[in-house]
């Protein structure tokens, strides 16, 4: 039985499914923006792209903690 995937992670098969992007093309988004606040890169993901809240936050969060910065 496989590990149940947790965190930020845990919203990646509907993100895809509802915004029909892998999640390879939403980190590339996220690391090339020029904004690096967390919030500031969830607003942009929610006001450019149309995310909800959650989506855009899961991705945020993720994406900065596996390139080790800060999510704040």
């Amino acid at each position: 039985m496989a590990d149940q995937v947790k965190g930020p992670a845990s919203y990646f098969p509907s993100i895809e499914k509802k915004y029909g992007r892998p999640i390879d093309e939403w980190k590339e988004l996220i690391r090339s923006s020029p904004l690096s606040k967390h919030m500031e890169l969830v607003a942009w993901l929610k006001t450019e792209h149309g995310l909800g809240h959650g989506h855009a936050n899961a991705l945020v969060a993720h994406t900065l903690a596996e390139d080790g910065k800060s999510t704040k």
